[in-house]
């Protein structure tokens, strides 16, 4: 979900186990230390954190998937981690649910988290593949309390043990002891934040010999593929990696670009054809192959001519994307037939003065300006935040038994304005990035432990992370043939959280299930 711009000070952590029906671990309580200091550097006070000690609230659960009948326990919790001089920096919250009764070496575990960067993983935990689901009325507005959670049909936890964590500084994560926003504020610092929390999770729940897999969305994709490469170098090979609406390489995400104008445009044309602004023919599936071909064949030839292309070929193109997106012919050519996402969202439906969600256009909203140029606000954001905040909190205290003094971070404060894109690419000669392309990391992991298997889940409706773009960098990745069919793709009518669409979601599901199977044989 989109980043907060607010900046508020770090504080300390401090968790209040309730009463009854839960049991607390205190499992490390480590004192302040102090970090040694440079040489060249003048005496300076620094802000030491207090260190909490680690701890979980315990509670145990019935659930029924199917006709098998699941027990299970959740731990909500923080662990720590610790830099690179083994001093304590970070107290990073999560919520695990594990299978009772089973064996930890055959069962599975999978490690979910959200995006941002800079986003607590409150959507995926809510929305997705954990015990329990929020209800909302997407895609309307789902409006003031009361919130529903119910139990959630459609979870994973037959098929594995699912860990949701929270990004340092985010939800009731935070920094601990010296350390800063700047310590996790980036792409190589996120990455290594993850690493250590994935191998002291596995170590204090004795999980090193589960099969093991990564689940991000959004940017936590970029932060997937990254971490699956840092993993196996650090001797933690992973069975599987999940990418929920992926951007892996921000390097060719530039607006105003032409890679811009070709990546949205199946996208485009899935929009239109959900809305029924263009001639129906075929499946929503045949018409988005339609789109795919056009764009990397025509369009693209004709947007590389820039304005040496002819005006009788650049009249026939205006006339073909017209048709493909339900934009008017005199709109696309004053557009020079270059489309914008935040423009398309403002335009599809201007004459009945609506705009469309940038995470998933089935939302609708107003603008108090019909005439402007971009819409106001994203009602796909807007339209589900209260309902998901409020549920988690009656959710997190009433059935899991988890009490906080501290803020529920949507958005680490501060974290998305200080982030540092540069990245440093494995493999000899790769040298640093100023934008990440994680893409070339998660090629590296498979490439070293060729059993690694991909399963990238898109939304049609999804003006964040566009379905064609994925593709792109998924085919750009310069794997061996014999790893291509590692890489699987899945495609739901929904937008960027797949799961609003409850019917995506049971797809999804299914498709995952399969995946889980194959990626452990």
């Amino acid at each position: 979900m989109k980043a907060w711009k607010r900046v508020l000070p770090s504080v300390a952590m401090m968790m209040v186990a309730s009463v009854s029906s839960v049991t607390v671990y205190s499992q490390e309580n480590r004192g302040q230390e102090n970090r040694p200091k440079g040489s060249e550097e003048k005496p300076r006070e620094e802000t030491v954190i207090p260190v909490p000690p680690e701890t979980t609230a315990v509670t145990k659960h019935d659930l029924t998937l199917g006709s098998q009948p699941i027990h299970y326990t959740a731990t909500a919790g923080n662990l720590l981690i610790r830099d690179a001089q083994d001093h304590p920096n970070a107290s990073i919250f999560y919520v695990a649910y594990t299978q009772d009764g089973v064996d930890a070496k055959s069962r599975p575990v999978t490690f979910f988290y959200n995006g941002g960067p800079g986003a607590a993983t409150i959507w995926l935990h809510m929305g997705s593949f954990g015990p329990v689901r929020v209800l909302t009325h997407s895609p309307e507005a789902s409006g003031p309390a009361p919130f529903t959670w119910v139990t959630n049909e459609h979870s994973l936890l037959d098929k594995s043990d699912l860990v949701f964590i929270d990004a340092p500084l985010c939800g009731f994560s935070r920094v601990v002891g010296k350390g800063t926003v700047k310590d996790f504020a980036g792409t190589d610092q996120d990455i290594q934040a993850f690493r250590r929390f994935i191998e002291r999770y596995i170590t204090v729940n004795q999980r090193w010999s589960s099969p093991k897999f990564l689940f991000g969305e959004s940017y936590g994709t970029t932060r997937s593929a990254g971490l699956a490469a840092a993993l196996q170098n650090d001797g933690v090979p992973f069975n599987g990696v999940v990418l929920l609406s992926s951007i892996l390489n921000y390097g060719i995400r530039s607006p105003g670009y032409d890679a811009e104008s070709v990546g949205y445009l199946p996208s485009y044309a899935a929009i239109a054809y959900y809305y029924k602004r263009v001639r129906l023919t075929g499946s929503l599936a045949d018409w988005v192959q339609q789109a795919r071909e056009f764009a990397r064949g025509p369009y693209s030839q004709a947007l590389a001519q820039g304005d040496r292309l002819p005006p009788a070929e650049f009249d026939s193109i205006a006339t073909r994307l017209a048709a493909l997106t339900g934009l008017r012919v005199e709109y696309l050519k004053d557009a020079r037939l270059r489309i914008a996402p935040a423009r398309f969202r403002k335009e599809l439906l201007r004459d009945d003065e609506r705009t469309l969600g940038r995470y998933d256009a089935r939302f609708m909203g107003w603008d108090p300006d019909a005439a402007g140029e971009t819409p106001g606000f994203d009602p796909s954001d807007t339209g589900i935040s209260g309902v998901y905040v409020g549920a988690f909190h009656d959710y997190i205290q009433h059935e899991l038994k988890y009490m906080s003094q501290e803020p529920y971070y949507l958005s680490g404060p501060g974290v998305n304005d200080a982030w540092d894109f540069k990245h440093q690419a494995p493999g000899e000669g790769r040298g640093h990035q100023t934008a990440p392309d994680t893409a070339v990391d998660l090629a590296d992991a498979m490439r070293k432990n060729p059993r690694l298997r991909v399963f990238s889940a898109n939304g049609y409706f999804d003006l964040a992370t566009p379905f064609f773009a994925t593709e792109y960098d998924v085919a750009h990745m310069s794997l061996p043939p014999m790893l291509l069919s590692n890489v699987e793709f899945g495609y739901y009518p929904a937008g960027h959280m797949v799961y609003l669409n409850v019917d995506a979601l049971r797809q999804m599901k299914a498709d995952l299930a399969r995946f889980y199977a194959e990626a452990q044989r």
